[in-house]
């Protein structure tokens, strides 16, 4: 997949950024719009005024609690990470190795160099995080920084690098706290469905709720997930047009296939940020409708594409 240039693609994921913002929202309106046309107990010809009615007076209070929930990820989303991962910061005199490395392909590419985190794991994995240049960041794990060598371990570097040059990071940041506003209602009406002891018409009303949430769910995952596979292609081919090494990238890919399970990485959220997703191993495998939700295109088709650069 050819490199389409770094300011169009800064471009396209400001404004993919904007669209999200407005997409999600729209989403989570026409749900509670379809909730209260089936919770009003009206004549039909009187239903859609009353739904509208009511719709207008819940608006600030949906509102009010997407933008909290919103602000609260959006601003702390890199502790989150940092918990979720283990990740901790990778001093200088700890690993100069890194440090060169890093800034080396920052100085040539006009970047301000993000933090650096590390991973204690031997397994071998790395992610990009951040929203601005305040709290971009890149975490390596310690098997690959131990497994690598230098040509490949700058490639992965170059592609996580790329993820924050494009703006990839705070695309996908936006794209996984709208899901989680879904995945979180979903979880808890499904709860109160089955653990809770309610009257007939409430248990209706609460599958309708339900069905509302998981059709949000799937629609937002899908947004999420097509964006998600582009990315990574789009970094393969930054990193091999910020270092001019294909194959070192298509090396470290080869490494990073056979071990990339990071062991305190149990989040499904935290995990598609990685280079090689590491909750996605057992099924990448096998052709299902799980290639329509993967998060990372087959790690193979990407070494392929690579060595034909």
């Amino acid at each position: 997949m050819a490199y389409v240039g770094i300011q169009s693609q800064i471009w396209r994921n400001n404004t993919k950024s904007v669209l999200l913002l407005l997409l999600f929202p729209t989403v989570i309106f026409a749900l509670v719009w379809l909730f209260i046309f089936f919770a009003v107990e009206q004549q039909p010809e009187q239903r859609i005024f009353y739904t509208n009615e009511s719709f207008l007076q819940t608006i600030p209070w949906v509102a009010l609690g997407v933008l909290i929930w919103f602000m609260t990820a959006y601003f702390f989303h890199t502790s989150m990470i940092e918990k979720a991962t283990g990740s901790k910061p990778l001093e200088r005199n700890e690993n100069k190795r890194v440090y060169n490395l890093v800034e080396n392909l920052c100085i040539g590419s006009g970047m301000k160099t993000p933090q650096i985190f590390i991973i204690e794991d031997d397994s071998l994995n790395a992610f990009a995080s951040g929203v601005d240049s305040s709290s971009f960041s890149v975490s390596l794990s310690r098997g690959i920084i131990n497994k690598l060598n230098d040509e490949e371990l700058e490639a992965v570097i170059a592609h996580e690098l790329t993820h924050i040059r494009n703006r990839d990071v705070r695309l996908l940041i936006v794209s996984i706290i709208f899901v989680g506003i879904f995945a979180f209602l979903t979880e808890m009406l499904f709860r109160s469905f089955r653990f809770g002891g309610r009257k007939k018409d409430a248990k209706v009303l609460l599958i309708a709720a339900l069905l509302l949430a998981v059709v949000g769910y799937l629609l937002t995952s899908i947004f999420r997930f097509a964006i998600s596979r582009k990315r990574e292609y789009l970094a393969d081919a930054g990193s091999a047009e910020m270092t001019r090494n294909p194959l070192a990238l298509a090396s470290a890919l080869e490494k990073i296939d056979r071990d990339s399970r990071i062991e305190a990485v149990e989040r499904k959220d935290v995990a598609q940020l990685f280079i090689d997703n590491p909750q996605a191993k057992e099924k990448e495998d096998s052709f299902s409708l799980f290639s329509l939700f993967s998060t990372h295109p087959p790690i193979r088709k990407r070494i392929e594409i690579l060595r034909s650069l």
